[in-house]
């Protein structure tokens, strides 16, 4: 079995923390961090979206993680977590982890390889407990097995090889469950091997961790807890990150518009402008009549006015897309002359909207004969803010809906189980690799596909780039289904957003992604300088 470098990058990392200057950490304190809406539970496995992710992640550990110190995450950025080392076969359909040995479950139990196999057994439904949802199931649909080798080696077997792998093992979505534990309980009782325990959740309130006395990483981490404080109304996070009520906004939370009252009232916050790696999209039940038709569908893609969007809600600074995250953050994004040829992504909006008219026209629709819909979506800001622009450019093409707002504890199971007829959603993605956007919200059988899309030729090319080694070879691949994702309507992107995450200087050691908000909460080597 071929050796990877990943022990020399660890000692390298080990020898650059070691030449810090000894007195830079201080220990102690509690760290304050908002919090936007009630999470419908903490378990990672079972939820998409940050809410649960921000508080969830610093409980557990991966087997890899995306460097919690560089700005973006790459292969390359991929270090140790619990494996301690890590090698292909030269099948490349095996990936063996040597683990580490030691570790300890938040209860006081060993952390062993059955672990790993418990928590992919899981994953894949081959274990009899089971997961109330499972919208990252998907991601492993290559693994044909997970085996052990005594309580410190595991092997991920593959049907195929699949260089993403190792990417969707880094990303915040994969910690590694006990064994020991339900699944029901890491809900509302999480159990991890990470740095800080789950101490208590209260519904519409808070979220209490402490330090993790026996975390495997000696003199980790610096604080002695976490406290995030649940408050719905975004005016009021505001005013009380300005107050110094805060150390830290909840991640993304400040919009570009907003950005201008927090500087103005706490000039020295550190806030940083980055992409989330979230779009913002049209998602259509094409099950519901009229949307069945998919004429109406184009006619709604075609009334979109992207830069409408972009101007209003970001003030210019949001960015035109695909599925993918765009350049120059985004690896696999789509140069601007390739996006411009896909259907309703050309400069000339007035004549992409004549189009929507006249196909609304010929099928029976006029201002005094509109559709009459809804249009749902979440109940918070970033959700309902773009739903009313939606909702007002779909007037130019007969269309007439109300808002309905979901409450988040709510809204992914509402719409996994396709219960909406049209939605504004935002769509996040885990890590920055086509194996995990396409195939987690395009393919057949994925619970996340929302809009039940499924097309034989999407699926054959999935497949295709997800074995492609040569990454310019598979960029190519992965822009032919942007065009054909997009031609047939499948989940129009209407934007990705960039926004602002704000701490207070005190606050130290913490470092945004700048092409995902998924995978960067572990907090561990996070302290305060009060």
């Amino acid at each position: 079995m071929r050796k990877t470098t990943t022990l020399a990058v660890a000692a390298v990392g080990v020898f650059a923390a070691a030449t810090l200057p000894a007195f830079a950490q201080k220990s102690g304190g509690i760290l304050k961090v908002q919090h936007r809406d009630n999470p419908a539970s903490l378990s990672v496995h079972e939820e998409a979206t940050v809410s649960v992710q921000m508080p969830a992640m610093p409980i557990f550990s991966n087997l890899v993680l995306f460097d919690q110190q560089k700005k973006l995450q790459s292969v390359d950025s991929i270090t140790p977590e619990l494996a301690k080392s890590w090698a292909w076969d030269d099948s490349k359909t095996k990936l063996t982890f040597k683990l580490e040995e030691g570790v300890k479950w938040h209860d006081g139990k060993p952390f062993t390889a059955a672990d790993v196999k418990c928590t992919f057994d899981l994953l894949l439904g081959k274990s009899k407990d089971r997961l109330r949802k499972n919208p990252r199931a998907i991601w492993y649909r290559n693994v044909k097995d997970v085996t052990v080798n005594g309580d410190a080696e595991v092997t991920f077997v593959l049907e195929k090889p699949q260089p993403s792998l190792l990417t969707m093992l880094a990303s915040g979505y994969s910690p590694i469950y006990p064994c020991h534990v339900n699944a029901a309980t890491m809900r509302t009782k999480p159990i991890g091997t990470g740095p800080f325990k789950f101490v208590e959740f209260k519904g519409n309130e808070s979220i209490t961790l402490a330090r993790n006395e026996n975390y495997f990483r000696k003199g980790l981490p610096y604080l002695d807890g976490i406290e995030f404080k649940i408050i719905a109304n975004r005016s009021t996070r505001m005013l009380s990150f300005v107050s110094k009520d805060f150390d830290m906004t909840f991640s993304s939370d400040v919009t570009i518009p907003l950005l201008k009252d927090v500087k103005s009232q706490a000039p020295d916050a550190i806030c940083e402008l980055h992409p989330q790696y979230v779009s913002r999209n049209l998602i259509v039940n094409e099950k519901s009549p009229p949307f069945d038709n998919p004429k109406v569908r184009r006619a709604m893609a075609l009334a979109i006015d992207r830069q409408a969007f972009i101007d209003i809600l970001t003030e210019g600074q949001g960015s035109k897309g695909g599925a993918m995250l765009p350049s120059p953050e985004g690896q696999w994004g789509m140069p601007k002359e390739v996006m411009e040829k896909m259907t309703g992504y050309g400069p000339d909006v007035a004549k992409n909207q004549a189009e929507a008219q006249k196909i609304m026209t010929e099928l029976g629709y006029s201002a005094s004969n509109t559709l009459k819909t809804k249009i749902s979506t979440r109940n918070i800001a970033i959700y309902r803010d773009p739903a009313v622009i939606l909702i007002d450019q779909l007037k130019k093409i007969f269309i007439e809906a109300e808002l309905e707002v979901v409450e988040t504890s709510l809204w992914h199971a509402k719409v996994a189980r396709r219960d909406y007829t049209v939605g504004m959603n935002l769509t996040g993605v885990g890590a920055d690799d086509p194996d995990v956007n396409f195939v987690e919200n395009y393919s057949c059988k994925s619970e996340r596909n929302y809009t039940q899309y499924c097309n034989p030729e999407a699926e054959k090319l999935i497949d295709q780039q997800s074995t492609e080694a040569d990454v310019n070879k598979r960029r190519e691949l992965v822009w032919k289904i942007e065009a054909l994702l997009n031609e047939d309507v499948a989940r129009p992107i209407i934007y990705h957003d960039k926004s602002n995450h704000c701490w207070h200087p005190h606050l130290k050691g913490f470092v945004t992604h700048h092409n995902g908000i998924y995978s960067n909460w572990r907090f561990e080597k996070v302290w305060l300088d009060k």
